[in-house]
């Protein structure tokens, strides 16, 4: 019996992982609930108002790196920070919820951890 629940639980971590959706765990990143949609990408929602989300990621962005590319009308924020390329993406889900993705990758490779940071470092922001 024990076995089988070892299988199961190993089959279960095996299909989150081909998956590629993870839900982070802990910290300011959790506790906003956000979540892994790529190697590369987290994403969340937030109730904050949109303008206030945009001038926090602009804020960090300016921090954090060089702004290469900003839109408002689209939400979208390109920057160079070290060393990586970072998309910034606010979109409107409704007009109380917005959601927050960020892609980071360093030499065409995935860099979640940046990409982490700067979501936690925005939603803090807002607060």
């Amino acid at each position: 019996m024990k076995e089988k629940i070892i299988c199961f639980a190993l089959a279960v971590l095996l299909f989150l992982n081909l998956c590629g959706c993870w839900f982070i765990v802990g910290g300011a990143v959790g506790a906003a609930g956000a979540y892994v949609v790529s190697r590369d990408t987290i994403q969340g929602e937030t109730d904050k108002p949109y303008d206030e989300l945009w001038n926090a990621a602009l804020t960090v962005s300016r921090i954090r790196g060089m702004i290469k590319k900003e839109d408002i009308n689209t939400g979208t924020i390109e920057l160079q920070a070290d060393s990586s390329k970072v998309w910034i993406r606010l979109i409107h889900l409704t007009p109380a919820t917005t959601r927050i993705k960020i892609s980071a990758r360093k030499y065409h490779m995935p860099n979640l951890n940046l990409a982490q940071e700067l979501y936690a470092k925005i939603i803090n922001e807002v607060k």
